[in-house]
């Protein structure tokens, strides 16, 4: 039984994307993400206009009147969410934590496979494989995915993509639209993606937060790396030291995208402070032009 505020916090969640998928994305996500083919439906009469291409030259033959073949898309997708819960996700210095956008971004992109009539499944990983759910459909499908990304405790600390996407490989054997989650605080991991996305579609999606990228001027601080442990004193006070490190994230961004680019793999930056409802929107019409 879960406890009450944990049930409110998630109720809360699923109105909100809920909301947001009726009245904004899922016809975004439907012209975005198109079935696994065409699927044979019936025989019917020709009509003016039709492709001659569909004639269904035994039934033309058999009846003496012109008939076509009606085809319809087969929809059904699979949607696999794979989820970085390293203790990096425990961040935030704005409206969120990391992971409670996290959490938020993939409600959304569930509630729109279901409504979609697709199946959503989910990977968690941090420097292991912490939980895995196939991919079902339904409601309680969906909330049950959103309460193990807000509320599940993982062991491990740290992050490990390339380890996240070799199990996918392993365990997903139909090909899938992957949403990767993850802040990407981790290396060596291109070589599995580019592997991964030969066969299935993969997005990346990273989560930041403004003070990963910027420092206020708040004189000597101890920042401590939350996947790592490491303790280290800083003087934000200076200038060199705020410019290179606003430097140095860009260029980490930089770098990681490029990447990306290298192997198609497409990349949507998600920040917890501004709404992540308008990259998702401008990514899948960008996607939707490339068609």
């Amino acid at each position: 039984m879960l406890p009450k505020e944990i049930f409110k916090k998630i109720r809360r969640i699923e109105i909100r994307t809920k909301r947001l998928v009726n009245d904004l994305f899922s016809g975004e996500y439907h012209s975005t993400f198109k079935g696994q083919g065409m699927e044979f439906e019936e025989v019917r009469q020709y009509e003016p206009g039709d492709d001659i291409r569909l004639i269904d030259w035994n039934v033309t033959a058999r009846t003496g009147y012109p008939h076509v073949k009606k085809f319809r898309e087969e929809r059904e997708l699979s949607v696999v969410l794979l989820v970085d819960a390293s203790s990096s996700g425990k961040f935030g210095t704005r409206e969120r934590f990391k992971s409670e956008t996290a959490a938020e971004l993939c409600a959304l992109l569930a509630f729109s496979a279901i409504k979609n009539n697709d199946k959503v499944g989910l990977i968690v990983f941090t420097d292991r494989i912490e939980k895995f759910v196939p991919p079902q459909k339904g409601r309680a499908h969906v909330l049950r995915i959103i309460r193990e990304i807000l509320y599940f405790e993982p062991e491990g600390i740290g992050t490990d993509v390339s380890l996240a996407l070799e199990y996918f490989t392993r365990v997903i054997k139909r090909r899938s639209v992957v949403f990767l989650v993850s802040d990407f605080l981790s290396e060596g991991f291109h070589k599995p993606l580019q592997i991964a996305n030969r066969k299935h579609d993969i997005i990346a999606m990273k989560i930041t937060d403004p003070r990963e990228t910027e420092f206020s001027d708040v004189g000597l601080i101890e920042l401590e790396d939350a996947e790592t442990g490491e303790i280290v004193v800083i003087d934000s006070g200076s200038r060199a030291f705020r410019r290179e490190f606003s430097a140095r994230a860009e260029e980490d961004n930089q770098n990681l995208w490029r990447n990306f680019r290298l192997i198609n793999v497409d990349y949507i930056n998600i920040q917890t402070d501004r709404p992540y409802i308008v990259p998702l929107i401008q990514f899948f019409r960008m996607r939707e032009k490339r068609r």
